[in-house]
């Protein structure tokens, strides 16, 4: 999928389809899988995702609002991926079958390595 149209597919959404936008514009790394998946599968998943960012407390951004979409959605799915430049945010995009509509987004942010543990041997 051509750069200028998934910026086009972003704008105008939500808080976290303008920050994709904005992380592509940047010059963010962006990725959209050929194939369709099940919506409701990938509720399924994201709502594992959910609960586990919940309970380690990593930020996200739309989450849950993707999850419900999924959930609501009833035709096959399209997934694309955008990086920020410095690594520090994934976002997913959801996609119809053709690619030509936004279905969901949520964003995830990337934890940073700490430094190495000392050896308590």
């Amino acid at each position: 999928m051509e750069r200028e149209q998934l910026e086009r597919l972003l704008d105008g959404g939500d808080d976290t389809s303008s920050a994709a936008s904005a992380a592509l514009r940047a010059g963010g790394s962006q990725v959209v899988w050929d194939g369709t998946t099940s919506p409701k599968s990938l509720a399924a998943v994201y709502g594992r995702r959910l609960r586990h960012t919940l309970r380690r407390g990593i930020e996200t951004s739309g989450l849950a609002q993707a999850v419900q979409r999924l959930d609501l959605y009833g035709r096959p799915v399209r997934l694309g991926q955008i990086r920020t430049t410095d690594g520090s945010w994934v976002f997913m995009l959801f996609l119809d079958e053709e690619g030509s509509t936004l279905v969901a987004c949520t964003g995830v942010r990337q934890t940073q390595p700490g430094p190495p543990r000392p050896d308590t041997c």
